[in-house]
């Protein structure tokens, strides 16, 4: 057998960018399409029955129960009863500076200081929450 060269012939082949370009944008588009619609088909399908509850009770945290204040007293029964607070926290501040266990922890110390020297409602309650 006689060797033959297979002659090639060319292909005709002509890119045109702008016509490339649409194309290849658009094929993303739709991809890009197509992933979030099956994201959202998903979501829905799975996960919307099983977190209502949990949106339910969402909404119930985020909505505090209204506390209804009774109508004001008599100011002199509401002085009383800001004293009567005021001394109990004075004795806590008392009971706080001399514990034992107060006397090694620096957030309690530097409070009962503060408290000591520019006594107000905010050292006051930094005491409470700070010292045993």
């Amino acid at each position: 057998m006689p060797y033959r060269p297979n002659p090639r012939r060319p292909l005709p082949i002509q890119f045109n960018a702008l016509q490339l370009t649409g194309s290849i944008a658009l094929g993303l588009w739709l991809g890009f399409i197509a992933i979030a619609l099956t994201c959202w088909l998903v979501w829905r399908l799975l996960f919307n029955e099983q977190l209502a509850p949990l949106a339910q009770a969402v909404e119930q945290l985020a909505k505090p129960p209204v506390i209804e204040q009774p109508a004001p007293q008599n100011p002199m029964f509401e002085q009383y009863e800001d004293h009567l607070r005021r001394n109990e926290q004075q004795q806590m501040v008392e009971q706080a500076r001399s514990s034992k266990h107060n006397q090694s922890n620096p957030k309690c110390q530097f409070w009962l200081q503060q408290n000591q020297t520019a006594p107000s409602e905010k050292s006051r309650a930094n005491v409470l929450q700070f010292c045993d």
